[in-house]
C-alpha cells in the first residue's frame, strides 16, 4: 500500500479522487489528491513533529532516532518561518482548525518574545526548551540576518492572515508586528557599509565576515530590510551591495536557458542549487516581479528548467535520473550535507527541489511526484518524501530537514491557490520596500 493512501481516500473527497485500474485492481491516486497528500504529510513535520515546548520547527527529524552531535530539541529560525506558512496551508486545507492553528501561533510568538536575539535579529538555532542560542558554527553564535528574513517572511504572512480576525487573533497579529519592527536590519550594514552582512556575534563581532552579494537565496533579506518601518536600509545597500553596482546582471546560457543573473556563489559553475528559487519566493510573488536587473519569474523558471534538463540529459550517467526523477539542491548526501547542483552533482536527488518548483514546472514536478508515490514509495515516510536519495548508490536515510520540508507545502499551495503570495504581498511595508528598491510587481 502507498504511504498515506488510506488517509487520502478517506480525507480527500472532492474532485475525481482516484481511479481503479481494472487490469490489476490497483488504486491510483488522482493528481489533486496526490497534492493534498504530500501537503498534508509535509505540513505534519511542522505540526505533529514540532518541538513541543516552543512549537518551533525542529532543525531535523530522524526517523531512525540517530542524532549524531545534534539533539532533537534544537530548533531553527528559518525553518520555523517556513513552518508558519505551512500551518496556514494546514488551516486552509482543513488539516487542522483555525483555532488550533492560532494556539500554535501563540506558542511560537511567546517563545520568540523571550528567546535570545541580537539587535532584534534571531540566531540560526536555539534550544527549543530554553530559548538559548545554539551555535551553528564556532563563531556563528549570534544574529543570522538571512534566517531572520525567512522567519520574518512567515510572521508577516501570518500577521496578514490574522489582523482582521477576532480579538485574540488581532492581539497576536500586533505581537508579531512588534517582533518584526524590532529587527535592526541597518545594524547589519557593519557601521554603514553599503552591503548587508549575514552574521553578527556578541562574542566575535563581525568575524564571520560574510557580506551578502550577488544572486543567491537572499533576495528576501534585502527586500525586507528596505521594507522595515523602523530600521530600513538605504537603497545604495541594495544596488551597491547585493547588485554589485550592476555586476549581478552577468548573464550566461546553460542547456539552452539564460541564467538571467550571476549566480555569484557558484563561481565558475553556471547555476546554483534549486533552493535559491524557493526560499525568498515562499511569500515574495515572482509573477510579474521585475527590477532594473531581472524578471524574477523568468529567472526562477529557467533555474528549474536548467535542473530538469540537466537531470534528463544526465551527463554523469547516474542511475535513476530522468524526466520523472530530477532536482538538485542542498540536502543530506552520501557523506554528510552537500550543495548539489549542475557542476557539483554527486548522484543525489533531493525531492524538495522538484516538488517546491511546482509553480515554475508544474508538469515536470507532477511527473516526479507521481514517481515518488507510485513507483518509489519506500522513499516516502510519515512526514512526506525523505530528504534525499541516490538510486545510483542505492542510498537513502529516513531523515528530514526543516528547510527542505517547509517549502514543499508552501510552494505547492502557491501553485494551487497563490495563498502565501497573496498574504505576504498584501503587506503595505513589503510594497513600500519593493517600490523603494525600484521593483514593479504586477500588484
Amino acid at each position: 500500500m502507498l504511504i498515506g493512501l488510506s488517509f487520502t481516500l478517506l480525507y480527500c473527497t472532492s474532485n475525481k479522487e482516484h481511479e481503479t485500474n481494472t487490469a490489476d485492481n490497483k488504486a491510483l491516486i488522482s493528481e489533486d489528491s496526490l497534492l493534498n497528500l504530500v501537503q498534508y504529510q509535509t505540513f505534519q513535520y511542522f505540526w505533529e513533529g514540532a518541538e513541543p515546548v516552543s512549537g518551533m520547527a525542529r532543525e531535523r527529524l530522524h526517523m531512525d532516532n540517530v542524532y549524531p552531535n545534534h539533539p532533537p530539541e534544537i530548533v531553527t529560525s528559518g525553518g520555523s518561518g517556513f513552518g508558519l506558512m505551512a500551518i496556514l496551508v494546514g488551516i486552509e486545507r482543513g488539516f487542522i482548525t483555525r483555532a488550533d492553528g492560532v494556539k500554535r501561533f501563540e506558542k511560537i510568538v511567546g517563545f520568540l518574545e523571550n528567546a535570545d536575539s541580537f539587535h532584534g535579529v534571531w540566531p540560526h538555532w536555539w534550544n527549543g526548551e530554553t530559548g538559548k542560542v545554539v551555535a551553528f558554527s564556532q563563531k556563528d553564535d549570534g544574529g543570522d540576518l538571512v534566517e531572520t528574513a525567512f522567519l520574518a517572511q512567515g510572521l508577516l504572512a501570518v500577521r496578514q492572515y490574522l489582523k482582521e480576525g477576532n480579538e485574540e487573533e488581532q492581539d497576536l497579529a500586533r505581537r508579531m508586528n512588534k517582533l518584526w519592527k524590532n529587527i535592526e536590519w541597518d545594524w547589519h550594514t557593519r557601521d554603514g557599509e553599503n552591503v548587508l552582512y549575514w552574521h553578527w556575534s556578541p562574542n566575535f563581532g563581525w568575524d564571520m565576515n560574510f557580506p551578502v552579494r550577488g544572486y543567491n537565496e537572499c533576495l528576501i533579506m534585502y527586500v525586507l530590510a528596505a521594507a522595515s518601518p523602523t530600521h530600513a536600509i538605504d537603497t545604495a545597500v541594495y544596488h551597491q551591495g547585493w547588485a554589485m553596482n550592476g555586476k549581478i546582471q552577468t548573464d550566461r546560457e546553460y542547456l539552452g536557458y539564460k541564467t538571467i543573473l550571476d549566480h555569484y556563489e557558484t563561481n565558475d559553475d553556471p547555476i546554483g542549487p534549486l533552493f535559491w528559487a524557493h526560499y525568498s519566493y515562499l511569500g515574495l510573488d515572482p509573477r510579474g516581479l521585475q527590477d532594473q536587473y531581472a524578471d524574477y519569474w523568468k529567472l526562477n523558471q529557467n533555474h528549474a528548467l536548467i535542473h530538469y534538463t540537466y537531470c534528463v540529459q544526465n551527463p554523469e550517467g547516474y542511475q535513476g535520473y530522468g524526466k520523472d526523477c530530477w532536482g538538485l539542491t542542498s540536502s543530506y548526501s552520501i557523506n554528510g550535507y552537500a550543495g548539489h547542483r549542475p557542476g557539483h552533482d554527486l548522484g543525489v536527488i533531493s525531492p524538495t527541489a522538484a516538488l517546491s518548483s511546482f509553480p515554475y514546472t508544474p508538469d515536470e514536478s507532477m511527473d516526479f511526484l507521481k514517481y515518488l508515490y507510485h513507483d518509489a514509495d519506500s522513499l516516502v515516510g510519515k512526514y512526506g518524501p525523505y530528504d534525499a536519495f541516490s538510486a545510483d548508490k542505492s542510498w537513502y536515510l529516513p531523515r528530514y530537514l526543516a528547510i527542505d520540508q517547509g517549502p514543499i507545502p508552501v510552494m505547492i499551495e502557491n501553485h494551487r491557490s497563490g495563498l502565501l503570495w497573496d498574504l505576504f504581498m498584501s503587506c503595505p511595508e513589503v510594497q513600500n520596500g519593493l517600490d523603494t528598491l525600484g521593483f514593479t510587481s504586477g500588484r
